[in-house]
């Protein structure tokens, strides 16, 4: 499997898809940037060799063309002055320097090809990597909030409201209790304070009424 086949189907992955599976969405969200730029570090490598290996058969084919012309105008020299034995051996290495030249014509052009294309896989590359960056703090963003929203409700559901409230009114029961018995322990040692007055008077009645029955009998 090639190096942007890997990418490719990496670039492919649904995000959203990665993070519903993901334990940690946004460490995925990292090790994902993570693995995309260094498959972008590899592809760039990629195109510098392969640029550097065109330019190499680029001068090759420039030079057996130049050779070709050079035996070219040898054999002129050489029929020029009349000697056909030796421009027909400067024809042979003409000959030669041709069949150089097809050979790396064929070999430029398909790697020529081939280099535009890694080139234009590159560039798509960076700019699924410049995506996924700018996408990072949005995800991240998300996760957190999401995060958030679970751990209120996981914290909501655990409380019993019913079971609160119930305390609270048995609570509230119990002190009205308590204000139910102060206000009749108060109401009690008000009555028993006129009960024990009234009590005083009576006595000193009885004894006033006693004192006048003596009085009577001794005639004072």
């Amino acid at each position: 499997m090639s190096i942007f086949e890997r990418v490719g189907d990496l670039i492919k992955s649904n995000v959203n898809d990665l993070l519903d599976r993901a334990e940690d969405p946004e460490k995925m969200v990292k090790q994902m940037i993570v693995d995309v730029e260094k498959q972008f570090q590899k592809a760039t490598q990629e195109l510098g060799t392969a640029t550097g290996g065109l330019n190499r058969l680029k001068k090759q084919l420039e030079e057996a063309k130049k050779q070709s012309a050079s035996w070219n105008e040898k054999a002129k020299a050489c029929l020029a002055q009349n000697n056909e034995e030796l421009a027909k051996r400067a024809l042979e290495n003409k000959v030669e320097q041709d069949k150089l030249v097809m050979q790396y014509q064929v070999m430029y052009d398909s790697m020529d090809k081939q280099v535009e294309d890694l080139k234009n896989q590159t560039m798509q590359l960076k700019q699924k990597l410049e995506e996924a960056r700018s996408r990072k703090a949005v995800l991240i963003a998300r996760s957190q909030v999401a995060d958030s929203k679970m751990s209120a409700a996981k914290t909501l559901s655990g409380i019993d409201s019913s079971s609160a409230f119930a305390k609270m009114d048995k609570m509230e029961q119990k002190i009205m209790d308590k204000e139910a018995q102060a206000e009749v322990s108060t109401d009690m040692f008000e009555l028993q304070g006129k009960t024990d007055a009234f009590a005083t008077v009576e006595k000193e009645e009885n004894v006033n009424a006693e004192l006048d029955r003596l009085k009577k009998e001794m005639r004072l």
